[in-house]
């Protein structure tokens, strides 16, 4: 039978979702737990091959596995014997034709920032740590010009292929009060490019501490060159929250 189940993992100790030999991998430790609890060994599929350091609490993942109960115990007996980094949330059989990454409409990612001017230990895992002051709406308005259908080559490369068109439903930052101030960035397209989402985080936050203008982030989508974004936003602070079919 088909399962689909939905998986949450704080990423900071794994290598990325994608199964590698010799280094900690989610799909990894999945297939092993699939491994003591069913008695085979089962090739997991995942929706997002997310980064090392990346987190999820809506990776969608697929397998076929021979199971005799109801899909809540095997939901059950999984997290019984998964490490506390990652939980299964949800379980439930699936048509054979259902594949987690071709099948999805949509993904949403979400990126954190938290502003501070000393260093943050409760925050560091979960956020990118960025210093005051730094203007939200510039941000907003430079992240209007990624709606809609574009060439994102400037942002990352296609995980398979050579195409780097995607078309982007939401690029919002919008921002929330705790102890701290927290800026989250929402970005949901159809698919994304390998490192696509924390190139464009570390390009609209510099937009934000005035190093670059609206404007620059429309010049730098249309030259499609890689070289034009300097660096990544931290792993650290990027979450998977869902996958639309």
């Amino acid at each position: 039978m088909k399962f689909r189940a939905t998986v949450a993992y704080d990423g900071t100790n794994f290598c990325g979702f994608q199964y590698q030999s010799n280094v900690r991998s989610v799909q990894g430790v999945l297939e092993d737990a699939l491994a003591t609890t069913c008695g085979q060994r089962v090739r997991v599929v995942g929706a997002g091959r997310t980064d090392a350091g990346v987190h999820a609490k809506g990776q969608v993942i697929a397998f076929d596995v021979n199971w005799r109960h109801a899909p809540g115990v095997l939901l059950k007996a999984l997290n019984a014997v998964l490490p506390e980094d990652v939980s299964i949330w949800d379980m439930m059989l699936a048509d054979e034709a259902f594949h987690p990454r071709f099948s999805a409409r949509s993904r949403r990612y979400e990126y954190n920032v938290v502003l501070t001017d000393v260093r943050n230990p409760l925050a560091a895992r979960y956020a990118w740590l960025v210093r005051q002051p730094i203007d939200v709406t510039r941000m907003n308005q430079a992240a209007q010009s990624l709606l809609g259908e574009h060439d994102f080559a400037a942002f990352g490369t296609a995980p398979q292929g050579e195409v780097t068109v995607r078309f982007v439903t939401r690029a919002l930052w919008h921002q929330v009060w705790d102890r701290w101030t927290t800026l989250v960035f929402e970005i949901e397209a159809n698919a994304f490019l390998f490192r696509m989402v924390r190139r464009i985080v570390k390009m609209l936050v510099r937009v934000g501490q005035g190093q670059l203008s609206v404007d620059d982030v429309t010049g730098i989508l249309a030259s499609r060159d890689i070289r034009r974004v300097k660096g990544l936003a931290p792993a650290c602070g990027l979450c998977l929250v869902n996958v639309s079919y």
